[in-house]
C-alpha cells in the first residue's frame, strides 16, 4: 500500500512539473512577446495578423542540417525563377551537393557523364566515350 501512494505521489508530482514548465509557458510567453512587439509597432488589421503569424513561429521548433539546407535550396529554386522539371533537377543536385565525401572515381564518373552529356551522346556511342573516359588516369 505504500508503494502504491509513493508511485502515485511520484506520478502526480512529475505531471505537475511538467504541466508548469516550459511546455506550458513558451507558447505563452512568446504570444506576450510578440503581441507586446506588434502593439509597439502599432500594426493593425493584416498587418498586424501577419506580423502575429511569423513572430509565433520564430524559433517554433529547431531546424536540423537536412532543413536548413532544403531551405536554402528552395530560395536558390525560386531566385533562378525555375519551375517543373527544371526545379526538380536543381532541387535533388542542390541537396545531394556536399551530403556526401566524394572519391577519385566518383568524380571522374561526375566528369565524364558531364561531358557525355555536353556531346549529347546516346546509346552506343555514349557506352563507348565513357568507357574509354573513365579508363583514363
Amino acid at each position: 500500500m505504500h508503494r502504491l501512494a509513493t508511485a502515485l505521489l511520484l506520478s502526480a508530482l512529475s505531471a505537475s512539473i511538467f504541466t508548469t514548465s516550459a511546455f506550458a509557458t513558451t507558447p505563452q510567453e512568446r504570444m506576450k512577446t510578440c503581441n507586446a512587439d506588434a502593439t509597439t509597432k502599432a500594426l493593425k488589421g493584416d498587418e498586424r495578423n501577419a506580423f502575429m503569424s511569423t513572430c509565433l513561429k520564430a524559433d517554433s521548433k529547431p531546424t536540423n542540417a537536412s532543413q536548413e539546407r532544403m531551405k536554402t535550396c528552395n530560395a536558390d529554386a525560386t531566385t533562378k525563377a525555375l519551375k517543373g522539371d527544371q526545379r526538380n533537377a536543381f532541387m535533388s543536385t542542390c541537396l545531394k551537393a556536399d551530403s556526401m565525401p566524394t572519391n577519385a572515381s566518383q568524380e571522374r564518373m561526375k566528369t565524364c557523364n558531364a561531358d557525355a552529356a555536353t556531346k549529347a551522346l546516346k546509346g552506343d556511342e555514349r557506352k563507348a566515350f565513357m568507357s574509354d573516359c573513365l579508363q583514363k588516369k
